[in-house]
């Protein structure tokens, strides 16, 4: 199916306010490390007849809109295609909710974590879990942990790299402070020090204009990179490192949904089919291999 066409300064304006939101993801210390408990919650309690949802037999999911691959294809969540649609709909059929009974709405990211009533049961839209959102409403068991991503020029040799050991002589910039600094240093060691930059338009220009091989930033923030900022770049691979930006469902502070929501996500993760989600749609779709 061909991709609706966009105004490409209002696809452009809204990948900026993603990334905005993403960019934070490499920083450390924003993380909430409550994020990985599992639930206590059982399924079993949490059939669509047991559940306070906001219309009695329907599971409604807010995303934002335009919603954008890798997360969201063709701009409708309603197609199961894309990694969040995809785990939005796995959460509900184990929660017992046949896809015909998920309802999507529209919902910006800005206002999702704003206190108050929601008109939505749960929301998914690369919202990372920090403890001041926390503050304002309820966050689920992650469903969603970012690795570190490097990007390269096209048709450079740090773009051939199939390995971490490939990168061993590859000059790579990063922004100071954050946890790709870390994950350069510790995960990959390359035997040139990484070139440490203030910013992350920085890391971006540095990259442009030929000063160093390669950068490393988030997943997230890499697919934003080579959608806009550097079109000739490319994702040559992800990998996982200590740190990475965490998301969860939100839901309305209090919301007798948290328990179950997260305990559909628990078991997701358990079978092992949210990893077959995020291969699909995070390492195959996304064109960023995991590099070991």
């Amino acid at each position: 199916m061909t991709p609706r066409a966009r105004p490409l300064p209002a696809l452009i304006a809204a990948l900026a306010l993603i990334a905005a939101a993403l960019l934070g993801a490499a920083c450390g210390g924003d993380g909430d490390d409550s994020a990985d408990t599992e639930s206590s919650v059982s399924l079993s309690d949490c059939t669509p007849e047991q559940l306070e949802t906001l219309k009695q037999g329907t599971l409604t999911v807010a995303t934002d809109k335009p919603a954008f691959p890798p997360y969201f294809e063709d701009d409708d969540p309603t197609n199961g295609r894309g990694f969040e649609s995809a785990v939005a709909y796995a959460i509900a059929e184990a929660l017992s909710f046949k896809s015909s009974d998920v309802e999507w709405v529209v919902e910006p990211f800005n206002s999702s974590y704003a206190p108050g009533p929601k008109d939505f049961d749960f929301d998914v839209n690369q919202i990372s879990i920090t403890p001041k959102r926390a503050e304002q409403v309820d966050f689920s068991s992650t469903y969603y942990t970012a690795n570190q991503a490097l990007v390269a020029a096209k048709g450079s040799d740090a773009s051939k790299a199939t390995s971490l050991e490939d990168l061993s002589d590859t000059t790579i910039g990063v922004q100071i402070g954050t946890t790709s600094l870390d994950a350069v240093e510790q995960e990959i060691d390359p035997s040139t020090e990484p070139r440490v930059f203030n910013d992350s338009n920085d890391v971006v220009t540095a990259l442009k204009q030929g000063q160093v091989d390669a950068v490393v930033v988030d997943l997230p923030t890499a697919l934003f990179l080579t959608a806009v900022q550097v079109p000739d770049g490319k994702i040559v691979g992800q990998f996982e490192a200590p740190g990475g930006d965490q998301w969860g469902a939100l839901l309305e502070q209090d919301s007798p949904l948290t328990g179950c929501v997260s305990a559909a996500i628990d078991e997701l993760r358990s079978s092992g089919e949210l990893d077959a989600i995020e291969q699909k749609w995070m390492s195959e779709a996304a064109g960023a291999p995991k590099l070991d």
